[in-house]
């Protein structure tokens, strides 16, 4: 019995209490990573205090013990690139780590754009899903976590995964397209760490150090060392649940979505659209929608898509009473695979309830709304019939503290616990929560470059940024744009040396914040690699980017670099997209011809010209000065806000 008793104890600590001895090493370091080829590489771990700890890799030894801490670190020589290899660490344990390549590893981060993986854009580039077998090409997703208070001394458990027609539907599509492009060029292991957040702002990404010369966010910072204020944003707050039994559409005895339900008092919708356009003012609530639609004998038996588009802001969806889908909120695309056997010859019922808290709840225009099925399609847009199940009383939201929106919340959970691993570059792809203060970009981008540099300890380290695509409603008059002007702030970063940036201005979607065009975004921000990091100087990084501008009479001269080959009006159009003004900053359309390798811009009306714009709009449709190697310029202001 007493045996039994020492066991259960020794179990006991093993599982329960910390072994202390045991070597332990950060999620990165594992099976399958790729380390960077031709520089010094760091491994780092854990264990005893005064622990010898002993590496092997590549025929060499690494020695070094532990400190008071039970912190150690070793630098690996350069190695050329290749692979697999395998590396033992010893401690008081014992760790094999296996499948090791050696190439080039991207930091790539941001917002949900760096995000959104290839599982969401899998209908655009069928081809590039299913022949995505690469498994030099690695990555690795770190997990969401937000800390204002302490960095982390690592991540979240993750692991390093190869690409193959399974694995790619995880992997961010922007850096997807980029690691492929630069693995087809250079045919060396290419290994993403890919640390990104939806909605997240820049300075949440920044460390206290990088924000301590911009006094606002200073300020902010100390106020998360004050334990007071931290317990009163922190403390939890019940949030009231959506009273369901308030939705008529959910009557027990006979909810909306049942098959036997007759409807009564239904209006038409024309889908898709938004109901505040269709005659319903200032509602947040459940709709209902519905529509019947007649199958054809070939469809029994058969599994079916349904494509609905996009949804503001949840939905619930139905097919003859049954539901094939939910998301909870706008932005994903709704893809709902219906059952085989659920359609059947005849009558079919499609319902779709509805739930929005704010702004224009509905049906987002131009997308894909259809049902595919055994080689057809149906056309889902056109008529629809709704009704309002629960309308939703105002309230007053209260502003929630949120680590991850606040400046250093992600810097101190989700790049402190990297720096140490060596890395090629870092790639960013963010913007769009900054927009309200667009103003400040440009000096926050620098900051964050700076921060970064400073972090890893490798020097002037390339650093590669989309600059963010078209968004929102076509206007047609000069404006002011809070997206231009964050542009701007992008474009102003390419004053820090070994900086690229790709200019995506039509690879958005006027729609969706989120494009589905992820291919020309990583393409493009592989080419600024390639110049910046790889210093491949036959390679065209970006469009024109604007240089210097002259005032000759009634006409500006602007003057460009990243010419190329020439500059040219895309499509062989006038030059579109160009505004010009005086002293009074009164901006009106011009017109633009290329001399050369410059452009004169003018508008016989303003006799004095000043300052021009291009592309100064969230959509500039129509913008079309390019290089002749087909990329577009970037927007651009020669007036100083």
């Amino acid at each position: 019995m007493r045996s039994v008793k020492l066991l259960l104890v020794a179990l006991y600590t093993c599982f329960i209490l910390p072994c202390y001895g045991a070597v332990r090493l950060p999620q990165l370091v594992a099976d399958g990573m790729v380390l960077q080829r031709d520089a010094k590489v760091k491994i780092w771990g854990w264990a005893d205090a005064g622990e010898k700890i002993v590496v092997n890799f590549q025929h060499k030894a690494y020695r070094t013990v532990t400190d008071q801490s039970g912190s150690w670190k070793i630098t690996l020589q350069p190695m050329k690139a290749g692979g697999p290899y395998t590396m033992e660490i010893t401690g008081n344990n014992h760790i094999t780590l296996r499948d090791i390549l050696i190439g080039d590893v991207w930091f790539c981060s941001g917002q949900s754009n760096m995000v959104l993986p290839m599982e969401r854009v899998k209908e655009r580039y069928p081809d590039e899903i299913a022949n995505a077998n690469y498994p030099q090409i690695r990555d690795f997703f770190v997990k969401t976590e937000a800390d204002v208070t302490k960095q982390h001394p690592d991540l979240l458990p993750g692991k390093w995964v190869k690409a193959d027609s399974a694995t790619v539907l995880g992997f961010g599509a922007a850096s997807w397209f980029f690691a492929k492009q630069l693995y087809q060029k250079y045919h060396v292991p290419i290994g993403i760490i890919n640390s990104s957040v939806g909605g997240t702002p820049i300075e949440a990404w920044i460390s206290s150090d990088g924000l301590k010369d911009i006094q606002s966010y200073h300020n902010r910072i100390a106020q998360f060392s004050n334990t007071a204020f931290m317990d009163s944003v922190l403390k939890k707050h019940p949030e009231p649940a959506e009273p369901l039994d308030a939705d008529k559409g959910l009557n027990k005895a006979k909810p909306w979505y049942d098959t036997t339900y007759l409807p009564h008092n239904w209006h038409h919708f024309w889908l898709p659209g938004y109901w505040a356009d269709q005659g319903v003012k200032g509602l947040n609530g459940v709709v209902w929608f519905r529509k019947e639609i007649t199958m054809p004998a070939s469809v029994q038996g058969k599994a079916a898509k349904l494509f609905l588009g996009r949804i503001v802001d949840a939905d619930q969806t139905y097919v003859n009473g049954r539901q094939v889908g939910n998301i909870i909120y706008q932005y994903p695309p709704r893809r709902y695979t219906v059952p085989a056997g659920l359609l059947k010859p005849g009558k079919n019922i499609i319902v779709v309830r509805v739930t929005n808290t704010s702004g224009k709840g509905g049906f987002v225009p131009d997308k894909k709304y259809y049902l595919a099925i055994a080689g057809d399609t149906i056309d889902l847009r056109g008529d629809w019939q709704y009704k309002v199940g629960q309308v939703f009383e105002p309230v007053r939201l209260k502003p929630e503290f949120s680590a991850q929106n606040e400046p250093t919340g992600l810097y101190n959970t989700m790049v402190a616990p990297v720096i140490n691993y060596t890395i090629k570059g870092m790639v960013w792809y963010q913007g769009e929560s900054n927009t309200s203060r667009a103003f400040e970009y440009g000096k926050l981008l620098k900051a964050l470059i700076a921060d970064w540099r400073n972090s890893w300890q490798q020097g002037n380290t390339p650093f590669i940024y989309a600059q963010l695509p078209n968004f929102n409603e076509v206007q047609y008059s000069p404006t002011e744009s809070s997206l231009a002007q964050l542009r701007n702030g992008q474009l102003s970063a390419l004053e820090v040396p070994n900086t690229g940036m790709a200019v995506t201005l039509e690879a958005g979607e006027w729609n969706d914040i989120h494009p589905l065009n992820k291919k020309t975004v990583g393409e493009r921000l592989a080419r600024a690699a390639e110049y910046v990091a790889y210093g491949d100087v036959n390679v065209v990084p970006s469009g024109p980017i604007y240089q210097s501008a002259k005032v000759d009479g009634n006409k500006i001269e602007v003057t460009f670099k990243n010419i190329g080959s020439g500059l040219v009006a895309e499509g062989g159009d006038e030059l579109s997209q160009f505004a010009i003004a005086g002293a009074d900053k009164k901006f009106v359309w011009a017109k633009a011809v290329i001399k050369g390798d410059k452009l004169l811009v003018w508008n016989d009306k303003i006799t004095a010209p000043l300052y021009v714009r291009y592309a100064w709009a969230d959509n500039p449709e129509g913008a079309n000065l390019y290089n002749k190697e087909g990329l577009p310029a970037s927007p651009f202001q020669t007036d100083k806000p």
